[in-house]
């Protein structure tokens, strides 16, 4: 039986015992306060979280996967931050993957006992065919749910490279990953509601990763999202804006960049900046693993 009572994030918080009684304003001003601990319990785990970002990078650059496995909201977390990669990075769906106890119902709805099961979770990450070359993140506010405890125990078993995120301080799932990251954001407001502080740690955390990885790709450029996908109206209008801010060129220049390299924002970028053609803007570009910087240090070494 777990006992949750040895649990920082389900013991109850002094300043919020009379939390039925309190004010909408009282109530908010209280919320923000323990909001702002969140931060502070972040900084302390960065080293870990930037050694999460080089082996994801390492991962991706061998072709491997950076993978989620979480249950509730903590799954979710995970889905919603995989999710957000293809827009963004304009990376395949397959190549940052996240998976919830449960399956997709569970996004939208509780689904009883999935994340007490010791197997569904090596059976998930059999269906996605997991390789020694995948980065395997185990996300548990608890730090001992069974789904993300042992599917981390059969991807480490498989070889591949494992993070457990936590919000407790010493716990099974840090013992049983490679790289424990443990960001103790202490009792909540309402104990044991976990998707407040706990929850709020983990988005900052998996912000991190998966942006701090994808830069690491050579997916911008400065501050830039140099490979944006052109899937909406205002995705167009970015890309042409980034175009711009990255080169200095006009609004019309930009258009005729982008069009020629059939909407690649980074091969228009050194298309402008290199004044060569599409076609040797892919070269540059190939012949620096896809980072713009690197293309043009190369040109200008």
């Amino acid at each position: 039986m777990l006992d949750l009572a040895t649990l920082t994030t389900e013991t109850r918080n002094a300043d919020t015992m009379n939390l039925d009684r309190m004010t909408p304003e009282e109530f908010v001003r209280v919320m923000n306060r323990e909001d702002q601990k969140v931060a502070k319990a972040v900084e302390k785990v960065l080293p870990q979280i930037a050694q999460a970002i080089a082996w994801a990078v390492e991962a991706l650059e061998k072709g491997g996967r950076i993978i989620y496995v979480g249950a509730g909201t903590s799954g979710r977390l995970g889905i919603l931050d995989a999710a957000e990669c293809p827009p963004t990075f304009g990376v395949s769906p397959n190549q940052v993957v996240g998976i919830i106890a449960g399956g997709t119902k569970a996004l939208t709805e509780a689904v009883e006992r999935a994340e007490d099961s010791e197997s569904l979770c090596e059976q998930d990450l059999r269906k996605i065919r997991l390789s020694e070359k995948d980065l395997v993140i185990g996300l548990a506010t608890s730090g001992r749910t069974p789904y993300v405890l042992y599917g981390l125990r059969y991807a480490g078993q498989l070889g591949c490279r494992t993070v457990g995120i936590s919000c407790n301080a010493g716990t099974a799932l840090s013992k049983e990953a490679d790289l424990a990251i443990e960001a103790v954001t202490g009792p909540e407001v309402l104990t044991g509601s976990t998707r407040l502080k706990a929850g709020t740690a983990q988005k900052m955390i998996l912000n991190m990763i998966s942006t701090g990885s994808m830069v690491g790709i050579g997916k911008a450029y400065e501050n830039l999202m140099v490979d944006v996908q052109q899937s909406n109206e205002k995705l167009m209008v970015r890309a042409r804006n980034i175009t711009m801010e990255a080169t200095g060129c006009t609004e019309q220049e930009a258009e005729q960049a982008l069009k020629a390299a059939d909407g690649y924002v980074k091969k228009a970028i050194l298309m402008i900046l290199l004044k060569c053609s599409a076609s040797e803007a892919d070269k540059a570009l190939e012949n620096a693993g896809g980072h713009i910087r690197k293309a043009l240090e190369a040109d200008n070494p």
